[in-house]
């Protein structure tokens, strides 16, 4: 097969007539599918239905260590549930405060609390006249989301096949103290896939911050969330290399059960040193009389344990597993000699990250919402929605059924063609 880069512009113009008809024949077709956003498809929470007859009125309610989880109590979660996800994000107990269904609660909530009231006796960041995070990109939208909200100034960080650029990210905490936080998703990260090597990870927890108040936001979205059973990629525990480095407080780990069991009624929790939960604790206090300790319970009496958790993911792997495997075939037996995109063929997480030619990503967007496919938003992946090159675009295969992402894949294919020869023409 040519590259459309060989071809001539009479070559380029055939082909872009046939793409054109094909093009009219799907947009003739009335289609409505979505590739937008990471959602567990109905297949994958049918798995976990039967956690909802784990609890009932007859059943004892009583935590382990008797506190009585209809009441109040346990501000920081019951043991058994600190425990699992300590298990699952390989920490201990100690380190965990569990929260509710949402970690991006929990992290907006811990941005929002900096403003307000600092970090650990640190000046409020509303009081400061500039507030920066790092953000390695392409990376998480609803990330860039939550401090674009609160007027901080974001700085793009290239990430490589081991993750951010820590030659870039050492220069630039050690050398402005406006700089207070890092976005990371280090495992199976989103949008590429990419886990962060070992090297990565002890060079971010050896971090010199210029700022005494800088912290590592780690969210460990995806630790479980394998493809394999044995091809899984490793990721360090960045608790204990923080005590190892000397800098136990620099960061903030973030887990949530939310597409191991129900994305709306899972249980959420920030890992971090005791200095830093005490100090959260503390405005907790004031906050809420703690969160819902019935649902930590049923989670842990149907989960059991983090053998029983990666039992479960292993039964997702097999529902999200072919849907992967089907989208890189797609795009390999249909753009992988063209030299008008690249992918990676991610391990685990929620998402396959596409890289048009230069200036086609938008274009891709459109043609394929025209011809009835939504995606993630060319953009979406950098702070303020703005891709330099025009390039990344997120694709999503976990919601649709398998003969609705075969269609949505072959329209996307189609799109990127079609805008790749428009744009080589244009040039």
């Amino acid at each position: 097969m040519q590259s459309y880069q060989e071809m001539s512009k009479e070559e380029l113009y055939k082909v872009k007539e046939g793409l054109e008809k094909e093009y009219a024949k799907y947009k003739g077709m009335g289609l409505s599918l979505n590739m937008a956003r990471g959602k567990p498809a109905a297949t994958q929470l049918d798995l976990v239905m039967p956690m909802l007859d784990v609890l009932n009125s007859s059943s004892e309610l009583i935590a382990e260590d008797g506190t009585d989880c209809r009441n109040y109590g346990e501000l920081k979660g019951i043991p058994e549930a600190r425990k699992l996800i300590a298990d699952m994000v390989g920490s201990t107990p100690d380190h965990v405060f569990v929260y509710g269904n949402s970690s991006l609660n929990v992290m907006y909530d811990t941005v929002s609390r900096s403003f307000t009231h600092g970090v650990m006796g640190s000046t409020p960041w509303c009081k400061l006249d500039k507030v920066k995070f790092l953000c390695p990109v392409p990376g998480y939208d609803r990330h860039f989301g939550v401090t674009e909200f609160f007027g901080v100034e974001m700085v793009n960080v290239p990430m490589t096949s081991e993750g951010p650029d820590m030659d870039m990210v050492e220069r630039l905490v050690s050398s402005d103290d406006s700089i207070k936080g890092i976005w990371c998703v280090p495992k199976y990260s989103n949008p590429q896939g990419i886990t962060y090597s070992d090297e990565t990870v002890r060079r971010m927890a050896a971090l010199k911050p210029a700022a005494e108040d800088f912290r590592i936001y780690w969210d460990n979205a995806y630790v479980v969330h394998h493809l394999y059973e044995d091809e899984q990629d490793d990721l360090l525990d960045i608790i204990s290399e923080c005590e190892k480095a000397g800098n136990p407080d620099m960061v903030y780990e973030f887990c949530s059960t939310s597409k191991v069991s129900f994305p709306g009624s899972g249980i959420a929790a920030i890992v971090t040193s005791k200095a830093n939960l005490d100090f959260i604790e503390k405005q907790f206090t004031m906050q809420t009389i703690g969160h819902d300790k019935i649902n930590q319970l049923r989670h842990v009496r149907y989960f059991k344990n983090i053998d029983g958790i990666n039992a479960h993911m292993m039964k997702q792997a097999a529902i999200m597993r072919p849907k992967f495997e089907m989208v890189e075939r797609t795009l390999q037996d249909e753009l992988g000699e063209l030299g008008i995109g690249s992918w990676i063929s991610p391990k685990g997480g929620y998402f396959i990250c596409f890289n048009t030619l230069p200036g086609c990503a938008k274009s891709v967007v459109a043609k394929a919402k025209e011809a009835g496919v939504v995606l993630t938003p060319a953009g979406a992946p950098f702070p303020y929605g703005k891709d330099p090159e025009d390039s990344v675009i997120r694709i999503a295969p976990s919601f649709p059924t398998m003969e609705e992402l075969e269609t949505a894949t072959r329209i996307f294919v189609l799109c990127v063609k079609l805008a790749s020869v428009e744009k080589l023409l244009a040039e």
